[in-house]
């Protein structure tokens, strides 16, 4: 395959994941509710992705480093700010993941 179309299919995702994940930060910040984001969940997906990047051993294509793991920054920042919020506003589910 081609070098240049390889390096473009690492980007779409480079891009995508953490813009989609911001939309979802962006929605529980600018609401300050987290009715219905699985805090769990996106921290689950946060370790994934650090995973991943470990697995893939692309330490220092930007490609990776935007998609893996600034993908799981943001996806931490949205487990921590939706149990914040959660909690703030008296949504905590007690004994429920």
């Amino acid at each position: 395959m081609d070098n240049q179309l390889i390096q473009f299919m690492g980007w779409v995702p480079a891009v995508i994941f953490p813009l989609a994940a911001m939309l979802q930060l962006l929605k529980i910040y600018t609401s300050r509710r987290a009715d219905g984001v699985s805090a769990s969940a996106w921290l689950a997906f946060g370790i994934a992705n650090l995973c991943l990047y470990i697995y893939t051993e692309k330490y220092e294509e930007l490609q990776a480093l935007l998609g893996m793991v600034g993908q799981a920054l943001i996806d931490f920042l949205i487990a921590g700010y939706a149990t914040y919020l959660n909690r703030v506003n008296g949504t905590v589910l007690r004994g429920k993941i």
